[in-house]
């Protein structure tokens, strides 16, 4: 991109290249990689795998490809310079491995783009050639530190956005020069963080889009309890920020926030919720009694769609299955003419 404009209406512009006026994310990473048999009871957590396991990050870019995903998102989540320095591992080998989640889901979706070309894909007759964009994901600052904060967004009071600037600088480079087609900055908790975001992109001149995503408490505050309304409002003041919206919060939310966050933006809005469960983070467990089934899940979509939300996917607990029925509901809208 070599204009601000460009940033802007970098989403607009995929959603018609695509002929719909949606598109569809993929769901759960980490979910997907310990049903695939990965153990992420680490700090490292789904980033665990990018030292370990690679191959199964991206038979799960291509299950979600495979459920009508065409946004698949980098397992670089929980990856950071830091967290891999404190695993042992040298500056040169972390800043490696944050390029190489975007790698793996960049093979994924050649992969998945060679099988429709060539008919070879067995498995699932429906299978047809369409967009697809790769997204870098940047988790915040307590997703790092892997002690809840990330649900909460109380990081104390000796946290400024000088010190997240500094925190995520590097990373975020490495991330934009990685041949992602965008950044994904992912359950934002608070206004901070956000102005921190807004402020990094602007100084290092970053030159793909990004879009803002926020975790939510309820329909009008983030996890912190700022205000949604603020928030969305730094992410519109920000010229790389391509699209805005709300992911890891409990779908119940959702409606209610797309409604806000129109009344300060007219940027396209994404929603990834997760299933509706709890996420204990003394224990790090979900609790599994609070979530919605797949199909309470996909019930929600067309509502959502008609609110606003014109990129719509999955978070934590959600799976491949949940996509594709989210794929299914918004398939039987009329497509836009060219």
């Amino acid at each position: 991109m070599s204009s601000s404009l460009n940033h802007t209406k970098f989403i607009t512009n995929f959603l018609e290249k695509s002929r719909y006026n949606y598109a569809i994310l993929d769901g759960g990473l980490a979910t997907e990689l310990e049903r695939h048999g990965a153990d992420l009871n680490d700090p490292l957590w789904s980033a665990k795998c990018l030292i370990h396991s690679p191959h199964l990050i991206r038979r799960v870019h291509l299950d979600y490809l495979d459920a009508g995903a065409n946004i698949i998102i980098s397992a670089s989540y929980q990856a950071t310079i830091q967290g891999f320095e404190d695993k042992g591992l040298s500056k040169a080998e972390s800043e490696g491995l944050l390029r190489r989640s975007v790698e793996i889901a960049r093979e994924a979706r050649d992969i998945y783009n060679d099988r429709c070309t060539k008919g070879s894909w067995d498995v699932n007759e429906n299978v047809q050639t369409r967009p697809i964009l790769v997204a870098a994901s940047v988790g915040s600052y307590g997703a790092y530190l892997a002690d809840g904060s990330e649900y909460s967004g109380d990081y104390g009071e000796s946290v400024s956005v000088e010190t997240l600037k500094d925190f995520h600088r590097k990373r975020v480079q490495i991330l934009a020069d990685s041949g992602a087609d965008l950044i994904a900055f992912e359950t934002i908790p608070n206004k901070l963080e956000a102005k921190a975001y807004a402020e990094l992109l602007q100084e290092e001149a970053i030159k793909i889009p990004a879009w803002f995503s926020f975790s939510c408490k309820n329909g009008a505050n983030v996890a912190s309890g700022d205000s949604i309304l603020e928030c969305a409002s730094i992410a519109d003041s920000c010229k790389n920020v391509a699209a805005v919206g709300v992911n890891c919060t409990p779908p119940r939310f959702i409606h209610d926030l797309i409604l806000n966050i129109r009344k300060t933006t007219d940027k396209p809005i994404v929603i990834y919720p997760n299933s509706g469960e709890t996420y204990d983070g003394i224990r790090k467990q979900w609790l599994k009694t609070t979530g919605a089934t797949d199909e309470d899940f996909v019930s929600y979509v067309k509502k959502w769609h008609e609110a606003g939300a014109s990129l719509v996917g999955g978070c934590c607990r959600t799976t491949p299955n949940t996509i594709r029925a989210i794929a299914q509901i918004l398939s039987q809208k009329t497509p836009q003419p060219n």
